[in-house]
C-alpha cells in the first residue's frame, strides 16, 4: 500500500510540473494534482514518530 501511495504521489507532482511548463495551463488540474501530493504526504508521514514522542512519554510517567 505504502508503495502505491508513493507511485500516486509521484505521478501527481508530474502532473502538476507538466501543466506549468505547458503553454495552456489548467490551474484546476494544477491543484488537484498538488492536493493529492499533500494528501499523501500527509498519510505517509503520519506514521512517522515525534522526536518528542520519548520525552513525552517519560513525562507521563
Amino acid at each position: 500500500m505504502k508503495a502505491f501511495k508513493i507511485l500516486i504521489m509521484i505521478l501527481a507532482i508530474s502532473v502538476a510540473l507538466y501543466e506549468q511548463v505547458s503553454d495552456d495551463r489548467n490551474i484546476y488540474i494544477m491543484v488537484i494534482a498538488i492536493a493529492v501530493f499533500m494528501y499523501g504526504m500527509m498519510q505517509l508521514s503520519a506514521k512517522t514518530p515525534s522526536k518528542n514522542q520519548e520525552k513525552e512519554e517519560q513525562d507521563v510517567d
